[in-house]
């Protein structure tokens, strides 16, 4: 492999460095993606070149931590691209409600905030009973957060919006509680997610599965590692199951194409050939 400039190199070596000694490995992600985050953190933490930065994530665990928070994407909010969730109630839960039980995928899911909008959105379609989430991500910090299911008031705004554009068929207000600065997330939504670490990159598959959701996280991946977790995707649903992507991602240009159906071009969402 050649190198553009050293800088390129040091990157290289640091990614090696942390997957050998954390286990995290982001030697596939996007290089733009990855160079952007680690130059703020070399920028905000003073080191002169990368090389030096991969000593302190060697030798200083709080460091690492902080550098795997960077690399993270944790971009996230309730009821995310409304388009999106008008498209699933229309044409993905007619399907879902095929089903005697549902297990869905959210993979990737940062601090939760997706989960619970798929939560309430299975509530009000009458299915979240008979449903299972299975909501992961490889940032423990990230999955902690989601657990909690505790949001900044000043989102609250934006988030009413969102879902109201979305098809809401009630008050907003009615799924979370107010205190202080925060919201606090409805138990009630709470009960059927199971939280877990899965790693997309390094894990196999995580269970079979009707509706798989994983939006605007492969873009940060190369088109080998994109291919890797499409074939992952694929293994885990069920013939029929539904597979959704980000609207800046597309399966046109992956080995899978040719075994998905598109229910809805513009919102990226795909059926699993039978």
């Amino acid at each position: 492999m050649r190198y553009k400039d050293t800088s390129d190199l040091e990157i290289s070596l640091l990614l090696e460095a942390i997957y050998r000694k954390y286990g995290y490995d982001f030697r596939e992600y996007s290089q733009a993606h990855i160079r952007r985050r680690i130059m703020n953190r070399m920028a905000i933490s003073g080191f002169e070149d990368v090389s030096q930065m991969q000593s302190k994530v060697l030798n200083d665990e709080p460091f690492a931590s902080e550098l795997l928070q960077d690399l993270s994407i944790t971009v996230t909010e309730m009821f995310r691209d409304p388009a999106f969730y008008r498209s699933l109630r229309e044409k993905v839960v007619p399907i879902l409600k095929t089903y005697p039980f549902i297990k869905i995928w959210h993979a990737g899911c940062a601090t939760g905030e997706e989960a619970y909008s798929m939560a309430i959105l299975l509530q009000e379609e009458g299915l979240y009973d008979r449903t299972t989430i299975y909501a992961t991500d490889f940032n423990q910090m990230a999955l902690n957060r989601a657990k909690d299911g505790i949001f900044s008031n000043k989102m609250i705004k934006d988030y009413t919006l969102n879902y109201q554009l979305s098809g809401g068929k009630e008050s907003f207000s009615s799924y979370y509680t107010s205190n202080y600065d925060n919201v606090i997330m409805n138990q009630s939504l709470k009960k059927n997610i199971v939280w877990a670490n899965h790693n997309l990159v390094t894990d196999s598959v995580f269970a079979e599965v009707h509706l798989i959701l994983c939006r605007n996280v492969l873009i940060y991946f190369d088109k080998n590692l994109q291919n890797k977790v499409q074939t992952l995707f694929y293994n885990s649903l069920i013939n029929g199951g539904v597979l959704c992507l980000g609207s800046k991602e597309s399966l046109r240009f992956t080995d899978l194409h040719e075994e998905y159906i598109e229910l809805d071009t513009k919102q990226r969402i795909f059926k699993k050939k039978y």
